[in-house]
């Protein structure tokens, strides 16, 4: 028996799934303030390959990690920094630092042996960087994820539309939360995302609760001779289960089924009084005679980023880019894409949809999609 112990332990101790969490990395978060900034050490006993982005009063840090992490995280007591929050993906962390500070910026540095990520919080007004600039930093070519995009070419428009409003509310969560609160919360927060980095200017089709038809947010978008066109949306199903995000661009033709549905759901909202054939004629009838037949490689192509960029910074079910005949979009004259970023008639989705954090990592997903798109567009 003894030596049947012995060899026990000894198999245990070569097996692969022990090796792995013997590998395990620590991770120690402490915050300190100086004289006129808050001050963020990450301390690793590995090097980290990360990437920083500034979203609103956030400062995310996103930390490739193929092997766990053990967390060691301080008590702290700050002027500049509220709170801390921590989420894993597939393949990676992300450490969401949350700001009492309106307007900001920040310096990063590394250290090396140990490897130290040092993140300084900057009220504005200190001179220490200008304001709009962003910074995306990363230690790993591997692992680059630069978000900046340097415009030249005099100041475009891009018209964000928050789906909805006015007595048109949506769809609903079981809690009560309603679509047109969300997708203008969330809208709000990619408008100031997209200001203070990119030289663009950013229209709204609304910027409070209140009715536009969707011809008006077509007309909006074209008489600001709109670059891009992005409406915001929470998507709503008869079963609960169903959750994630999808992203769609103009076709007559739907993907499949539901994407048929959500369209026709969208397009007969209170404001019209049509039947179902009377408005794919009508779609039928624009889409031949319109300007947005020209972009809709592009309006594909934009679908795509954004699409892609939710599913690696939320971490839902990607439900993938679609084609649906909205006619919010056929009479943009832009490229033009319609985002469903999660399903508010899901409970577990809706928790997440009223938290300011989740709008927030939806805003700056979007974002980083649209400017993967200028990259490759200017």
């Amino acid at each position: 028996m003894q030596n049947f112990k012995r060899a026990f332990v000894f198999i245990i101790l070569l097996s692969p799934g022990i090796l792995f969490l013997q590998d395990i990395s620590n991770l120690k978060i402490s915050i300190k303030d100086t004289d006129d900034s808050s001050r963020i050490i990450l301390a690793s006993s590995k090097n980290l390959s990360t990437s920083i982005e500034k979203s609103g009063s956030f400062i995310m840090v996103r930390i490739r990690a193929d092997l766990p992490y053990k967390i060691q995280r301080r008590s702290f007591n700050s002027r500049y920094i509220e709170s801390l929050g921590w989420s894993r993906g597939a393949g990676y962390y992300i450490l969401n630092i949350k700001t009492s500070l309106a307007k900001f910026s920040y310096v990063s540095s590394t250290l090396k042996a140990p490897y130290r990520l040092i993140i300084d919080i900057i009220p504005e007004g200190t001179g220490k960087r200008e304001k709009g600039e962003i910074i995306v930093e990363s230690n790993s070519n591997a692992y680059s994820d630069s978000n900046k995009v340097d415009i030249d070419q005099g100041l475009k428009t891009i018209i964000i539309d928050p789906g909805h409003g006015g007595l048109e509310s949506g769809a609903k969560g079981k809690f009560g939360t309603l679509e047109k609160e969300i997708t203008l919360d969330i809208s709000l927060k990619l408008k100031e995302i997209i200001e203070r980095n990119l030289a663009y200017r950013v229209v709204l089709t609304r910027d409070k609760d209140i009715a536009v038809s969707l011809e008006n947010r077509a007309a909006k978008a074209n008489n600001n001779r709109a670059f891009v066109f992005i409406s915001i949306h929470a998507n709503g199903f008869f079963r609960k289960e169903a959750r994630g995000s999808e992203t769609y661009f103009l076709n007559l033709n739907a993907t499949d089924e539901e994407a048929r549905r959500l369209a026709y759901l969208e397009n007969n909202s209170s404001e019209l009084n049509t039947v179902e054939g009377e408005n794919e004629d009508d779609i039928k009838m624009i889409l031949w005679d319109m300007a947005q037949a020209a972009y809709l490689t592009q309006s594909s192509q934009l679908a795509e980023l954004i699409q892609n960029e939710l599913n690696t910074l939320l971490g839902t079910l990607n439900r993938g880019v679609k084609q649906a005949p909205f006619k919010v979009l056929t009479g943009v004259a832009c490229p033009a894409v319609l985002v469903e970023v999660a399903f508010i008639s899901n409970p577990d989705e809706e928790r997440k949809l009223m938290k300011s954090e989740f709008q927030n990592m939806i805003a700056l997903a979007v974002y980083r999609g649209l400017t993967n798109f200028l990259k490759l567009n200017l």
